[in-house]
């Protein structure tokens, strides 16, 4: 009964906000606004106009597909599929039955806290790997230091994003209370650590928590007076700020 208390307790704090996302979909349309001040990718840092991402910028070489390495694709930090594979309603459908039929998966997967610019190729290739540690020095991408061991199924990103992804982790499973092994939590915690916050991941803090409603403790507070006025989840019109 505790537990069934703090479920519903977490679910109306994560929809009660006006301008949270209900979806995925409507959680993508808003981030686009969000960071069309500093459109870069967060693990390579590769400049992008639109969907399509400048490779040049940042001395992205492609691995294997060309076509998808040049798009701008949305990334869940916490793969949409480790938190489904921690819900019942995977177990019957798997997403698409979670997206139509659990609330507090619906709320997880549309929650801008976790969604990231990424380089199509690098998304596909990361999968739903768990972030970690490996011993590979980066070649895989040219210049950009992202590293993905497919046999391993972990995915090590550059350091200047091990510390926002973990903090990122941290918050999800606090958030939807997701369960961590122990090694990832270990892990994420040192990165926590040791990569403190910066300007930049300051600045998303407070432009995600002011649609949100409420930022990343592991970041900080969101000055709500900063916020630009409410609107409805999916209203994709431009506000200034």
């Amino acid at each position: 009964m505790p537990r069934l208390i703090a479920l519903l307790c977490l679910l109306f704090a994560v929809s009660g906000h006006a301008a949270a996302p209900q979806n995925f979909a409507a959680a993508k349309k808003i981030a686009w606004q969000l960071y069309a001040e500093r459109p870069s990718t967060f693990y390579c840092g590769c400049a992008y106009s639109g969907k399509r991402i400048d490779l040049a910028s940042c001395g992205y070489k492609v691995r294997k597909q060309p076509r998808r390495a040049q798009r701008l694709e949305w990334e869940h930090v916490v793969p949409a599929w480790v938190i489904g594979h921690q819900r019942q309603c995977w177990q019957h459908g798997g997403r698409q039955n979670c997206s139509r039929s659990d609330p507090l998966f619906k709320a997880a997967e549309a929650d801008l806290h976790n969604l990231v610019p990424s380089i199509g190729e690098v998304n596909g290739d990361r999968s739903n790997y768990a972030l970690g540690m490996l011993s590979e020095k980066p070649r895989q991408y040219g210049a950009c230091p992202m590293v993905v061991n497919f046999q391993q199924k972990t995915a090590m990103p550059p350091e200047q994003a091990r510390g926002a992804a973990a903090r990122i982790y941290l918050y999800m499973a606090d958030h939807y209370q997701l369960r961590l092994s122990k090694l990832d939590r270990r892990t994420y915690e040192a990165w926590h650590r040791r990569y403190p916050v910066e300007e930049w991941e300051r600045w998303r803090n407070q432009k995600v928590g002011c649609v949100m409603g409420h930022g990343n403790p592991y970041v900080g507070a969101v000055d709500q007076g900063r916020c630009p006025p409410l609107r409805r989840a999916g209203d994709t019109r431009r506000t200034s700020g």
